[in-house]
């Protein structure tokens, strides 16, 4: 990726964070985003000690204005923008998700926001860029939960299903101009802070989900890595299971 400009989505922590260092080691110049400043500042410097080019753009990105000014900031520093990964998330608004009839107008509108409208806010800008270059990758980062529903995750569910759709779109639209959409579709990853004191029943469990391991943040980085990457320059429209083997096949325990 030497050279490629490229915005990572939600990586002031998490996924996000571990996508935007690998693609940093690989040489792109790489733009954090995320809504905390001391966090997204402190990874920039990280990645401009460690591999190079890196800056850092505050943005909440279920505000229209703040995705549009994302992208126009990205532009008006390195006059490109050569990759699209849409990683952002909201654990707050998840852990209000429910089922279909208790969810609150509230939390299904902000769960929107995050996987449906904050991405194509951001396309809306990033397209025309991507046309005009010729050339440019989006990549998805979605959820096992799209393809088989996890219980009382109505609102996530239904959004993320929107995103792997909104993908296929954009393949078949922008195709032909040079522009690549796919998806990452993980099972469960194991997280710094939510599993920091994971104890030996919930590892059991969630391990019976997957036919190997659980996943950590490396494995969806190498994903995004290799969708984003010249290598793939053939690979478009797919949704790739980074998920234990569990979409293959059920493991012990419903998921």
């Amino acid at each position: 990726m030497a050279g490629d400009v490229a915005i990572v989505t939600g990586s002031t922590a998490g996924l996000g964070k571990e996508i935007a260092r690998l693609f940093a080691a690989e040489g792109a110049l790489v733009v954090v985003t995320g809504r905390n400043r001391e966090r997204g500042e402190a990874i920039a410097a990280e990645l401009r000690a460690s591999s190079g080019e890196a800056s850092f753009v505050a943005a909440d990105l279920t505000v229209d204005d703040d995705a549009y000014a994302l992208i126009d900031a990205t532009i008006a520093r390195y006059d490109a923008l050569h990759v699209l990964v849409n990683n952002a998330v909201s654990p707050e608004i998840i852990a209000r998700d429910g089922k279909a009839a208790d969810v609150s107008n509230e939390v299904w509108e902000s769960m929107l926001r995050v996987n449906v409208l904050g991405p194509a806010w951001l396309l809306q800008k990033a397209i025309p860029q991507m046309l005009e270059q010729r050339r440019g990758s989006i990549v998805n980062i979605s959820s096992r939960t799209a393809e088989r529903a996890s219980p009382r995750l109505a609102a996530y569910t239904a959004s993320k299903g929107a995103m792997n759709a909104l993908a296929r779109s954009i393949t078949l639209d922008y195709g032909r101009d040079g522009i690549r959409c796919n998806t990452v579709q993980p099972g469960y990853i194991l997280h710094e802070r939510r599993d920091a004191d994971l104890d030996d029943e919930r590892r059991r469990r969630l391990e019976g989900m997957h036919l190997t391991r659980l996943g950590t943040a490396d494995d969806i980085a190498y994903a995004a890595l290799y969708l984003a990457s010249s290598e793939a320059e053939f690979v478009t429209g797919i949704n790739l299971p980074v998920d234990g083997g569990s979409t293959a096949a059920r493991g012990l325990v419903l998921g």
